[in-house]
């Protein structure tokens, strides 16, 4: 099943939250990615709908191994690429800018090249 973009990224916040507070709260993801708290309950029941996430009574978030994947590799994704952008000379805020747009758009053969370039090139 083809994931929205949308949903890669709310994943990829909630990873981000859970490692930065140690827990998930829609409101954390609203404040993460600008966006407002019923945008992200509707993002959250589309998500718990594909068995991406859990939520308990109190509204914490717990990404199941489908979501963890998911955020894992986009996670690592945009931190590759942003490192590769900057490397290159990109600012570090545009690079960061920039990797979350072309983290779900690059095919795996290129992100691949990409990481092997980066990998033969390190100081």
């Amino acid at each position: 099943m083809e994931i929205q973009k949308s949903s890669e990224d709310y994943l990829e916040t909630m990873l981000m939250m859970q490692k930065k507070h140690g827990f998930i709260r829609s409101i954390d993801v609203a404040e993460h990615l600008g966006v407002t708290k019923p945008s992200v309950s509707y993002a959250t029941k589309r998500l718990r709908e594909n068995g991406y996430i859990t939520m308990d009574k109190t509204g914490l978030i717990t990404l199941e191994p489908s979501g963890l994947a998911i955020a894992q590799e986009m996670l690592d994704r945009h931190r590759t690429l942003t490192d590769f952008l900057v490397r290159l000379g990109v600012d570090r805020a545009t690079a960061e800018t920039d990797a979350c747009k072309i983290e779900h758009d690059i095919s795996p053969q290129t992100f691949a090249a990409i990481c092997r370039h980066a990998q033969a090139h390190r100081d």
